[in-house]
């Protein structure tokens, strides 16, 4: 492979660097810093950000798919097709996420995944590091825009040769729900991200998940408990929820679907100013709708899943009252980010690549522009657009637009 020479405003964890370069040679970042300190190898390709960014490829570890295709459809096809829309966004590195569905369609995706993850190459679209197991074990009074009537409580039978495929990254689930410890500490032992999401716990209950391991919550404030839900589940006296409990404990981490119509700018600066940006993510947490026209499409499986409508700003449930999921990917939610906070660029940028791959431990080869890492590059417009994605140090051709 030629030497590649990236140009411009390079986007490091912690501060813009202008001026910069990024080397790469065989698929891996081989130097880093200003221009003025590098003779560029003779021979070299360049690419020239001009007045845009070099930045580090995004690590998107909550997504549902895109471009008309779920996760859950199970099939590499379906896989590969929303692959390739993220990577269009600058997505290099992604986690495919479940929806609640049978235990044979949740076999079935485990199985599309893993044959793209063992055959992938660059063709297909960003990277796979894991699945992110996020259904179905939901709280039935949280479970928000997924199918309905597939939530569960954990099941050893299910959960225990699904974790040994190893394919399982990221597993989520509801603390309150019988078997919520052990579970954890089954995801814990298969070393997984442990995550708490669409749940209705109190603080006791996540004080419990937390001692066997759980420290993630998902997509804040959104299909969680609030002290509120808490009276009205367990009764008097008003109990600490997720969120106060994700506040009060520094070694939580959580994400925010930053896409303007989940959260008010107060609370994406809210979120940010109490996390900070080594414990806040960006994620997408984007349907098939992704790339898709407005219309009605369906969370989870093409077949059985629930229906919803992409109006041209979000998803919502039939009704359009009730927020059914994102159809932005995350190049769209940084821009939203830089837009309604003050975190600024390099501190938005690291959310959306290397907290994600640290929370996840993926950061040794990917998130940040550092050398001896993969070269997972975006190159950004001034105004954040994505204007070429590198994966591996080979420009994804495929951009979608």
């Amino acid at each position: 492979m030629p030497i590649i020479v990236f140009r411009g405003t390079v986007v490091l964890s912690a501060e813009l660097l202008p001026q910069g370069v990024v080397i790469v040679e065989n698929e891996r970042i081989v130097a880093v810093g200003p221009a003025r300190n590098f003779i560029l190898p003779a021979g070299a390709e360049i690419v020239d950000a001009g007045d845009g960014y070099v930045s580090p490829g995004f690590v998107d570890i909550h997504t549902h798919g895109g471009a008309g295709s779920d996760y859950m459809d199970g099939t590499s096809e379906a896989v590969r097709n929303a692959n390739r829309a993220h990577a269009g966004h600058g997505t290099t590195t992604l986690f495919p996420t479940t929806t609640t569905g049978t235990p044979a369609q949740l076999a079935g995706m485990l199985d599309a995944v893993e044959q793209v993850a063992a055959n992938w190459t660059i063709t297909d679209g960003a990277r796979i590091a894991g699945v992110h197991w996020y259904g179905p074990y939901f709280a039935p009074d949280k479970i928000g825009a997924h199918p309905k009537g597939f939530e569960r409580n954990p099941d050893p039978g299910e959960y225990i040769p699904a974790l040994a495929r190893g394919i399982i990254k990221s597993a989520p689930w509801a603390a309150e729900l019988p078997g919520a410890v052990e579970f954890c500490r089954a995801a814990k032992t298969a070393e997984c991200l442990v995550t708490c999401g669409h749940s209705n716990a109190s603080w006791p209950e996540m004080a419990a998940v937390d001692e066997a391991g759980m420290r993630h919550v998902d997509h804040f404030w959104n299909a969680m408990s609030s002290t509120d839900s808490i009276r009205r589940r367990l009764s008097t006296p008003q109990r600490g929820s997720m969120a106060e409990f994700v506040l009060y404990h520094p070694e939580m981490s959580t994400e925010v679907i930053a896409d303007g119509f989940h959260h008010a700018p107060e609370m994406l600066q809210f979120a940010y100013r109490m996390k900070g940006p080594s414990l806040l993510c960006l994620v997408s947490a984007c349907r098939r709708a992704l790339d898709m026209p407005p219309g009605i499409y369906r969370i989870g499986h093409h077949q059985t899943g629930e229906p919803f409508e992409h109006n041209g700003a979000v998803g919502v449930l039939p009704g359009g009252t009730t927020l059914a999921s994102s159809i932005f990917a995350l190049e769209h939610m940084i821009r939203v980010m830089m837009r309604d906070t003050d975190a600024g660029l390099a501190h938005v940028i690291r959310m959306a690549s290397l907290t994600p791959a640290e929370r996840t431990g993926f950061d040794r080869d990917r998130g940040s522009l550092e050398a001896g890492k993969l070269a997972d590059i975006v190159v950004l417009s001034s105004d954040l657009r994505v204007l070429r994605t590198f994966i591996n140090g080979t420009e994804f051709a495929g951009l979608a637009k």
